[in-house]
């Protein structure tokens, strides 16, 4: 029989599923692995990124089925979000509609690769059962004092209606309608995770064996912890003046409290609350108004590498030390979610302060010296010293200056000594559709007040209309009306909808919920305490700060709201890397896509597998390459028509290793090589391209000999190697020759490496011609004319050099 992968695929795929085959069992006495790829968003198609994502996880999946472990592999889908309501607005289709036809054909695109997921626990987050546990969390934290309301400045579009995030504003407009976006003080709902950086931060370090340092470092340095002193600057009596006496000071945080005599103005962020009240009261001349506006709408991301801007406030804050009065200025570079939106400003000593000031003519005053040097002009000194017109702690180093100048802070009540962080409070209020209701409701009489959990879920109403303008929940006739849960009298129901990461941050813990139960609880405390923490998981490192950073923060607060006892939830974590082809990532815009439909329709999606996992380890960028997508089908079809050599058996065949020829223990070793890298590989280097090189060397060494059992030996072992990455072909070979009773753990046979001879590669000007069999203890005059004798037919010019390794190869140097 020629091999047939569609044929195969389609047989095996159909007994998987009739027999249900990759749902885990709910002995909880078992051991366990969690093998879990970040879900997809249900975009409508899958692409290569998803299918080396995919691929990556089911091979670990397999692998641990084999070796007797009860193993959760889900699958499910993060169905809210924005895109649905672009497509309802270009399509004139609901969202709902959009995204259940979406997940539909992409489940069938996953279906066709062979993937071994559990099909019982697929979910996708806009499930109303997923909705309604998702508002019992949200519940619980706004009773436990984690998610607040607060007013926030943030970047509104006229035209829409709607709330934008700073990825949604290009050169200061809306990224869909092109209207030029305006700052609009809004109530938005916050999840206090900075109650948790430290938790957060601390931790960190449980993570260091299992993932990438590149990530934990990323994480630990958007948490940003630093020790220093935060403090007032009261404003002047006139400035107290200019602005109604509604101020009366700020406050700023510095880890430098040693260069606080070298302070020569103040910087505010563009958003901070005094400049939102001059602009309010029309404090600023119209150009200075004009260029506050376009400063608050430069994304915080942007700020730190663009050209240092600011203004004049005309307003004046007292030195707390010096008594003398400092400017103070509006700066692009001071972020509102940094501290208080406001810094000292120390240009002789911090190279951002004085770039700023040396572009506006502000003073400079060094007070940190080098030791036993001058301070030099022209440039910001950085670095600790010797402190110098700084009153009585002249003279005094950096360090210590900086623990004196903080203790006379607190003597005096001056200020206070803190731990600051750059984490800052998750907004998660977005003002659009489709998204999980909040499951608050605004009453006059009682304020505001969640929904009683037995009237959960709170569903979106389907008879919306989407155009674009505004949230559509706002106009909607009965969605907004409702009574209030404390009082009973008429109230409203909030119609902002939460962020899509909400979702995300949980549903690996709604995936260790048993199927049958699944609509009476989220999941039990006994059920993730046995599958928790997920083992390996898988994705791109483009989500390395906020989802995982607000997985590990969700997985936290469960813990302490009495749902779960782990603490992290990713024991492991696999970044993978991109799919390149013509060197770019792929992209529609690009037109460098490839179709993962069109090449399991030409190839089969075990080539699909094969490739994908052998073109480049998972950690490292692929580039496409189709002769080598080419070259393994090749392998794929010869591994099939050479199974005709093997003996249909139960078991391995009994091989007297003595008796072989060399050939023959050169393939067994091969096999077992094989066999010896399967384990390496998938328990600790993920390398998946040398495990299948591995292969395709044994596959070539059984073609050099022709002992049955020696050619059943092999197909029973590397059969077993290639199930997790061929699982079809895998399978139906298994099937055919060892009725699937080599699908299992099998032990690596060491006495076809223990041997009297040691295996010697020849070479002729460095390409190798042959593998020879040399005996043990031989010299090298012996393997040079050995190796001559094996090569004869290559050595026909003039030798000039001999090269011996000893143990591992011969080289000959030939001339002519």
């Amino acid at each position: 029989m020629s091999y047939a992968p569609s044929e195969i695929e389609k047989k095996w795929q159909e007994k998987w599923s009739e027999s249900k085959a990759f749902e885990p069992s709910s002995d909880f006495t078992k051991p366990k692995k969690y093998i879990l790829s970040m879900f997809p968003y249900p975009s409508g198609r899958i692409h290569m990124g998803h299918v080396r994502n995919y691929t990556i996880g089911d091979a670990f999946a397999r692998h641990y089925r084999k070796l007797g472990f009860n193993v959760l592999h889900p699958i499910g889908w993060d169905a809210f979000g924005l895109p649905a309501e672009n497509a309802a607005i270009k399509h004139g289709v609901h969202p709902k509609k959009w995204t259940y036809e979406n997940i539909d054909y992409m489940r069938n695109e996953l279906s066709s690769l062979g993937l071994s997921f559990s099909k019982e626990r697929d979910i996708a987050t806009c499930d109303e059962i997923y909705t309604k546990f998702e508002q019992e969390f949200f519940i619980d934290m706004w009773n436990e004092g984690l998610i607040y309301q607060k007013a926030g400045l943030l970047n509104w579009c006229p035209h829409d209606h709607t709330v934008l995030a700073n990825e949604q504003v290009e050169d200061g407009k809306c990224w869909r309608c092109g209207t030029e976006v305006v700052m609009r003080e809004m109530n938005q709902y916050y999840v206090a995770i900075t109650k948790y950086a430290k938790e957060l931060l601390g931790e960190i370090k449980h993570l260091e064996n299992g993932w990438p340092k590149q990530v934990l470092t990323m994480q630990e340095n958007w948490i940003g912890e630093s020790f220093g002193l935060e403090f007032d600057f009261k404003l002047t009596s006139e400035s107290k003046g200019l602005l109604s006496h509604s101020f009366d000071s700020f406050s700023v945080f510095t880890t430098r409290a040693d260069t606080i005599y070298g302070v020569t103005y103040c910087a505010l962020a563009p958003e901070h609350e005094i400049v939102r009240y001059m602009l309010k009261n029309s404090l600023l001349d119209s150009d200075i108004a004009k260029l506050a506006l376009n400063l608050q709408k430069v994304p915080a991301r942007d700020r730190a590498v663009s050209e240092k801007n600011g203004f004049d406030t005309g307003l004046k804050v007292i030195h707390p030390l010096t008594g003398d009065e400092i400017p103070v200025w509006v700066a692009n570079f001071v972020i509102t979610d940094y501290g208080n939106g406001a810094v000292m400003s120390v240009p002789a000593h911090d190279d951002r302060d004085y770039e700023f000031a040396a572009k506006f003519n502000l003073p400079i005053k060094y007070v940190i010296c080098p030791v036993d040097e001058e301070c030099a002009d022209g440039a910001a000194f950085t670095k600790i010293g010797i402190l110098e017109d700084s009153h009585s702690f002249d003279g005094l180093d950096s360090e210590t200056a900086r623990e004196k100048i903080i203790a006379y802070f607190e003597e005096y009540k001056l200020g206070r000594k803190t731990l600051n962080y750059k984490l800052r409070d998750w907004g998660v209020s977005r003002q659009r559709y489709w998204g999980t209701p909040i499951p608050l409701i605004h009453c006059d009489e009682c304020g505001i007040v969640p929904e009683k959990k037995e009237h959960l879920p709170i569903v979106l109403p389907e008879d919306v209309i989407i155009s674009g303008e505004g949230n559509p929940l706002e106009f909607h006739p009965t969605f907004k009306k409702c009574k209030c849960p404390k009082c009973g009298r008429n109230a409203t129901r909030e119609c902002d909808t939460l962020d899509t990461f909400f979702e995300s941050s949980w549903y690996f813990l709604r995936y260790t919920c048993d199927p049958s139960v699944k609509t009476s609880r989220a999941f039990s405390k006994e059920e993730s305490s046995y599958w928790m923490d997920v083992d390996l998981y898988i994705g791109g490192i483009e989500h390395a700060i906020l989802h995982l950073l607000y997985a590990r923060f969700f997985t936290k607060a469960l813990r302490d709201l009495g749902y779960t006892k782990s603490s992290e939830p990713f024991t492991n974590l696999l970044t993978q890397g991109m799919v390149l082809k013509d060197g770019a990532k792929m992209s529609k815009s690009k037109g460098n896509t490839v179709d993962p439909d069109f090449l399991i329709k030409k190839y089969g999606a075990d080539t699909a597998r094969l490739f994908i996992l052998f073109a480049a380890p998972p950690t490292k960028e692929l580039e496409w390459n189709d002769n080598a997508v080419d070259g393994c089908y090749r392998f794929l079809r010869r591994l099939y028509d050479k199974s005709e050599n093997c003996n249909k058996v139960e078991f391995l065949p009994i091989i007297d290793q003595t008796e072989l020829s060399a050939n023959e223990k050169i393939a067994r070793k091969k096999v077992y090589e094989a066999l010896k890298r399967s384990e390496s590989v998938l328990n600790d280097s993920f390398t998946f391209n040398t495990l299948i090189a591995g292969c395709m060397e044994a596959l070539n060494a059984l073609e050099e000999q022709s002992n049955k059992d020696v050619w059943t030996e092999g197909y029973y072992v590397l059969l077993n190697c290639l199930e997790p990455i061929a699982p079809h072909i895998a399978w139906e070979l298994s099937d055919r020759l060892f009725g699937c009773a080599n699908l299992r753990k099998i032990a690596v046979n060491e006495a076809v490496f223990d041997s009297d001879t040691i295996l010697i590669v020849v070479q002729i000007n460095g390409k190798k011609r042959a593998d020879m069999d040399v005996p043990k203890g031989s010299s090298r005059e012996e393997i040079i004319e050995m190796a001559k004798t094996t090569c004869s037919k290559w050595l026909q010019g003039e030798i000039v050099k001999e090269v011996v390794v000893p143990n591992k190869l011969v080289n000959f140097v030939v001339k002519g």
